[in-house]
């Protein structure tokens, strides 16, 4: 049987000590044109895992300025290819994504498309959350249809990676309905570590976005000017709970879809502790 051409896309996965997660992502990449592996000095076994499956490796090191590792990549190593993929180690390709993006990328359909929303399933705690808040994200674009926000966070945290940055597209973009699984094997423990990181990014960027004025506040989009004028409120924490668990039915995940929405809402409360506690100083 004839195999079908590989898909003219560059799957650009970022890592950090990945060894739990990188293999099972790496291997159901055979569709795609060329996978890179762009690492942040891991000292874990992802070397290995990235060699193994023939993806290209590049270092990356944080200077603690504009660019980050996803921007960084574009401006210095700009895919072959005629579109890219941002996937995370923790994110899994279906077949049936595979094959949703296929018809979507043959000649003719994508004409004057710059990107794709692409939407996910998450794993919480070993069961599959079916409902709260869904995951989507603008992660396949066109080579050359743009980069991800700028946002000078001047070493906010150690993140050297963009998390809550958005790509900024030059055109319309579609959607690939058939969800990615979205699945992480190193623990509660690391979870916790990382909303921790996000929460101390977000308050530092909420305080440079009061600082900045009317200018900053502009280029956001609606939905995040919701989300920044509203962190410090009392308020926004236990609504994000309610909108999760009941009003997008979290309860019927059984106790997996309580504990992710009360994390979730201790994230954002710890957010708004974290505003607190700098405008107070020590």
């Amino acid at each position: 049987m004839t195999q079908p051409p590989l898909l003219p896309v560059t799957v650009v996965v970022p890592t950090r000590n990945e060894e739990a997660n990188l293999e099972a992502c790496l291997s159901r990449l055979g569709a795609f044109a060329e996978i890179w592996v762009v690492d942040s000095r891991s000292t874990d076994g992802t070397r290995q895992i990235a060699d193994r499956h023939g993806a290209r490796w590049i270092d990356f090191d944080w200077s603690g300025d504009f660019p980050k590792k996803r921007n960084w990549v574009l401006m210095n190593h700009a895919p072959g290819t005629t579109w890219v993929l941002f996937l995370d180690a923790d994110e899994r390709i279906t077949d049936a994504f595979v094959a949703e993006l296929r018809a979507a990328l043959m000649p003719g359909q994508e004409t004057g498309i710059a990107g794709f929303w692409l939407n996910y399933t998450n794993h919480f705690m070993g069961r599959v959350l079916r409902h709260g808040v869904p995951q989507r994200k603008l992660a396949l674009f066109r080579v050359g249809a743009g980069l991800y926000e700028r946002i000078d966070d001047r070493r906010w945290s150690n993140l050297d990676m963009e998390v809550h940055e958005h790509p900024i597209l030059e055109g319309t973009t579609g959607e690939i309905t058939a969800p990615i699984d979205h699945l992480d094997f190193r623990g509660i423990d690391h979870y916790l570590a990382r909303h921790n990181a996000y929460a101390s990014w977000e308050a530092k960027r909420h305080a440079d976005l009061i600082a900045r004025g009317d200018v900053a506040w502009a280029a956001l989009t609606q939905r995040q000017r919701t989300k920044y004028r509203n962190l410090d409120r009392w308020w926004f924490a236990p609504a994000y709970f309610v909108s999760t668990y009941f009003v997008k039915l979290g309860f019927l995940d059984g106790a997996a879809g309580f504990h992710h929405a009360f994390l979730k809402m201790l994230y954002f409360y710890e957010i708004r502790l974290k505003i607190i506690g700098a405008s107070r100083g020590p």
